[in-house]
């Protein structure tokens, strides 16, 4: 297991308080606020903690406040129901003494029925696409400051755009953008871990696909950009260690405010979540 894996499952590991309270903390990588998808896993594996037998099917996010990475955070659990099919908790994270993020998540018992989904694009799969010792070695000294110090951190979730051109400022003209996702390493076999660790990557490079149509990205330092909401539901089995297909789009940017949403699949084509976000994106001020 990488260490940067084994990290994850250390800051998703929450530390129990008392009933339906919670603790977690941050890794120390420097970064001045939490990364929302941070916040996200920690608050979903809270509720878990308090629910047997069921899985999570949605949750439905807003962030109030930045996250300080240097203090814990105390996740309150708020039990609001447990039907015979249903469940559903609130989430509220604290620090120094006011919530910072908000979250409902509902779990439901597996039912049979009637099933569809969408179909999965015919996107080049994972091995046709640079590796990251590929990105590190020929393509990291041609790309931006910003995109360059991002990969080369040991990250926890592995990334293989498709459309990887974008970040040398090539617009995407119908704004759609595919990237491959996995964790870098093994993880336990418990369905719940595989959600959480899954509902953590949800967050990443999502808001950023709002600028795929004007050729820019948000790892400018002309961008000052904020995750607002965050929703995800969870229609399938999947394992967060092999490669998903997170297909993306943007369908409106305006007024400061970005959406983005996106459809994940499993390799044989088969759709195991969506998400969708609202998040602020600024370009900065001249002082």
């Amino acid at each position: 297991m990488s260490s940067a894996v084994q990290d994850l499952l250390t800051i998703l590991d929450l530390e129990p308080l008392e009933v339906n309270l919670f603790r977690g903390r941050s890794p120390q990588d420097g970064w001045q606020r939490v990364f929302g998808g941070q916040v996200i896993g920690q608050a979903l594996v809270a509720a878990c903690r308090t629910v047997e037998g069921r899985l999570a099917h949605s949750m439905h996010a807003y962030f109030l406040l930045p996250g300080d990475p240097k203090v814990p955070i105390v996740y309150d659990v708020e039990r609001i129901r447990d039907g015979k099919s249903f469940a559903t908790r609130r989430v509220k994270a604290i620090q120094h003494g006011q919530p910072i993020f908000s979250m409902s998540v509902s779990f439901h018992d597996n039912e049979e029925g009637f099933s569809h989904q969408s179909t999965m694009p015919d996107v080049p799969s994972p091995e046709e696409l640079p590796s990251e010792a590929d990105v590190r070695g020929r393509i990291l000294p041609l790309m931006p400051d910003p995109v360059r110090k991002y990969y080369e951190r040991e990250r926890p979730i592995e990334l293989r755009p498709v459309e990887f051109d974008r970040y040398r400022g090539k617009k995407i003209v119908d704004g759609r953008f595919h990237i491959w996702i996995r964790t870098t390493g093994h993880l336990p076999d418990d369905p719940a871990i595989h959600q959480c660790a899954l509902a953590y990557a949800s967050d990443m490079a999502l808001l950023d696909t709002a600028l795929a149509p004007h050729g820019r990205t948000l790892f400018e330092k002309d961008f000052m950009a904020a995750s607002l909401d965050h929703a995800l539901w969870l229609h399938r089995p999947f394992r967060a260690d092999e490669w998903l297909l997170y297909s993306q789009d943007s369908p409106n940017l305006n007024g400061g405010r970005g959406f983005a949403r996106g459809l994940i699949y499993r390799r044989d084509g088969t759709l195991v979540a969506s998400v969708a976000q609202e998040g602020l994106i600024r370009l900065r001020r001249e002082t």
